[in-house]
């Protein structure tokens, strides 16, 4: 299952993803994200697994969102509306995954990087992360309302909307007040280090308790009444204002917004 920009490592009862593009401060492709998922779906037939640890390769980022470059091909609102079913198809994938995952996040962590993270049962961090939705102030895109949904349940209904009508980002030690991350590092050695050290004493706990918990946890939010925002996305990825954003963003200039 492993590939060049998706690399997935077993150890024992531990299996560790990388997401590898380090170039590209691990910008995710559309194929990186249907791999992710997949490894998800698996995971409930592999007794032998008992946790996953998801990071970024080297240590400038988790993963900054999706790679711009895959929305070159976008045509209108009907390419946004699937586009968002994807992620919360692949969002949901990762919820139901039945083994304890945890995030180990160095760098920035932002957009499709902090919706995966977001998902993770425990996140840790390194003292450089960041964190967020910076979409207002670079694509002109939207989330869903179930990405909106899981970002309230985590951060509270409040912050959650302050973070996206201002595109701030959550740095290390907000993260930690707040308990977005249980435990900060100084650099990205000891952050993988202690994840690695986490997920091996969790892969001794009793797996059915694990697993029961983290479904009933998945079965509370599931519970939430599904409210149709297709209008809402499609006027997002329709828009004038997403096309001059992706250009923008790929030309390195700032973006002229015309709410149109």
């Amino acid at each position: 299952m492993s590939t060049d920009e998706l690399i997935i490592e077993r150890d024992g009862p531990v299996a560790t993803i990388i997401l590898n593009r380090p170039d590209k401060r691990n910008a995710l492709t559309f194929e990186m994200y249907e791999g992710l998922a997949e490894f998800c779906r698996n995971a409930a037939r592999d007794a032998d697994l008992r946790a996953v640890i998801i990071r970024g390769a080297g240590d400038k980022a988790f993963a900054a969102g999706t790679d711009i470059a895959q929305f070159r091909g976008f045509d209108g609102a009907q390419d946004g509306l699937a586009y968002e079913k994807k992620m919360d198809r692949i969002l949901a994938d990762l919820e139901a995954c039945p083994k304890p995952v945890i995030a180990a996040i160095a760098g920035a962590c932002t957009g499709g990087g902090a919706a995966i993270a977001g998902v993770c049962d425990i996140r840790l961090g390194s003292r450089d992360m960041r964190f967020g939705f910076p979409i207002a102030r670079t694509l002109g895109n939207c989330l869903s309302i179930a990405s909106l949904q899981r970002m309230s349940a985590l951060l509270g209904v409040a912050r959650t909307r302050e973070l996206i009508l201002t595109s701030r980002l959550i740095e290390a030690e907000e993260a930690l007040r707040i308990g977005l991350v249980s435990e900060l590092f100084d650099d990205a050695d000891a952050l993988f280090a202690r994840a690695r050290e986490m997920a091996e004493e969790i892969a001794t706990f009793a797996p059915l308790t694990l697993q029961v918990t983290k479904e009933m946890f998945r079965r509370m939010r599931a519970s939430e009444a599904e409210i149709n925002d297709d209008d809402l996305v499609a006027k997002c990825y329709g828009s004038d204002d997403f096309k001059e954003g992706l250009e923008a963003f790929l030309a390195k200039r700032k973006a002229n917004w015309t709410g149109k």
